[in-house]
């Protein structure tokens, strides 16, 4: 139930309400000068933000204060919570919100690292650095962190030592092995009973499960698993069907941030018939620091492309971006010296991508919601110019009867018909049908009696 506070809220506040999505994001709250007071993650977009307005919690003395101060709201969709977890906290850090008091320190997320050395090792870190290690993350927490670094050392001994082990000093000799080598968890590479190629093996599998390419490694150890079944190798092949069973529990890492992507503008475009609605995030040091969609009107017969080429020279300026890179989900020609186009295929560039797609739809659907609010008679005509399209009909369908019979085997057959008109359920028109002149299960003849 809405506290009274909502019922004298603006339309504005009520309708944003009404027409959030049930899905993951995050939210902005604004004041009445435009400045965010509040950014926040939600697993339900919806139940979320409309939470800050019931009785129970406008009873809370923080969030009393931030309710009264809330004139405007903005949401972003993510692909999980976890995501949205994080894209929270790149956004605090932008805009440091008045209201927000948990997220606002410099504690940054922890990742894993696969160290730039002879013998990689794999540690978790929370500084990202240009080392020339490759850093794989963030985690939302350290239980998932650290669940996904002990499996990466289940499933393949690799050291944990810090020694340099450098060709002269393994020559030299002087290292001697320790517990972890006696209890199976390394191999021995810095006495050399271990190969750097041996050691490269594990390296690229792990590599493989930090970037979520799971199905490589699956299919390699279940190779290993048939040879060892088929050697009658039993000790072996319990120890990697276990491992086979570990890898399944490995939850794939974020894609909203990463480090490597640095200083790129995501923009994708979606359209309807008067209007075009163009989705932008902006990445600064690797983390997605805002994102907005903008609604275009539609010149007559004007494409997605054309509508995208006008429209990023004056997002950019608008937000004084200066990105050398842009993605774009497909090829544009727009005169921007010195900016780099490139339509992502793959891997994190590509989510961020989709990331920026659904978005641009979700904000399409919003907009033609509250135009259906605001004159249902054009939401009926979309409804009707819709359908005559996908089904290829030389009129609108203004009036629709649909027909389906049942049976019990073969008995007691029976038909009903429902009706629409204008797009809309005319329920008293609905009819239901005692079939009487057909026997046994034959719904060609129902259909035929009861038409």
């Amino acid at each position: 139930m809405f506290h009274p506070r909502l019922m004298k809220a603006s339309k504005h506040i009520q309708n944003i309400l009404a027409r959030l999505p049930h899905e993951p994001g995050v939210y902005k709250h604004f004041n009445g000068e435009g400045v965010v007071i509040y950014v926040g993650k939600a697993k339900d977009l919806r139940k979320r933000v409309s939470s800050y307005f019931n009785r129970k919690t406008y009873e809370n003395g923080k969030t009393r204060m931030l309710v009264k101060k809330i004139e405007d709201i903005e949401w972003l969709v993510a692909p999980t919570e976890q995501d949205a977890l994080l894209l929270e906290s790149s956004l605090i850090k932008e805009h440091s919100p008045f209201f927000n008091i948990l997220l606002k320190d410099d504690k940054t997320f922890p990742y894993i690292v696969l160290k730039n050395e002879r013998f990689p090792r794999v540690f978790s870190t929370r500084r990202v650095t240009s080392d020339g290690g490759e850093y794989f993350g963030p985690f939302t927490s350290l239980r998932s962190m650290r669940t996904v670094l002990d499996l990466c050392k289940k499933l393949y001994p690799i050291r944990s030592c810090s020694l340099v082990l450098s060709k002269k000093n393994i020559d030299q000799k002087k290292f001697r092995v320790c517990l972890e080598f006696h209890v199976g968890n390394c191999l021995g590479p810095c006495v050399d009973k271990q190969s750097e190629e041996d050691y490269d093996v594990s390296i690229q599998a792990i590599r493989h499960v930090l970037k979520g390419n799971l199905s490589v490694v699956r299919q390699e150890l279940q190779k290993e698993l048939d040879v060892a079944v088929t050697g009658l190798a039993f000790e072996k092949a319990e120890s990697l069907k276990t491992k086979l069973a570990s890898l399944k529990l490995y939850r794939a890492k974020s894609t909203v941030v990463h480090p490597k992507i640095d200083s790129v503008d995501v923009f994708s475009v979606i359209s309807d018939n008067s209007a075009g609605y163009i989705n932008c995030m902006h990445i600064v040091s690797g983390a997605v620091v805002r994102g907005q969609t903008f609604e275009i009107k539609k010149r007559l017969d004007q494409t997605d492309l054309e509508l995208l080429q006008s429209a990023i020279p004056l997002i950019r300026s608008r937000f004084e971006s200066s990105s050398r890179e842009i993605f774009t989900s497909f090829k544009v020609n727009v005169a921007l010296p010195g900016v780099k186009f490139s339509v992502p295929l793959k891997g994190d560039k590509k989510r961020l991508l989709e990331m920026s797609d659904k978005n641009a739809r979700f904000f399409m659907k919003d907009r033609q919601k509250h135009q259906e609010q605001l004159d249902p008679e054009a939401a009926t005509e979309r409804l009707m110019s819709g359908m005559q399209t996908d089904l290829r009909l030389k009129s609108q369908p203004r009036h629709i009867e649909c027909f389906d019979n049942s049976n019990l085997q073969g008995t007691n057959p029976t038909s009903a018909c429902v009706v629409f008109r204008d797009g809309k359920p005319a329920k008293r028109d609905y009819r239901n049908f005692n079939i009487r002149t057909v026997e046994g299960p034959d719904d060609f003849a129902s259909m035929r009696e009861a038409v």
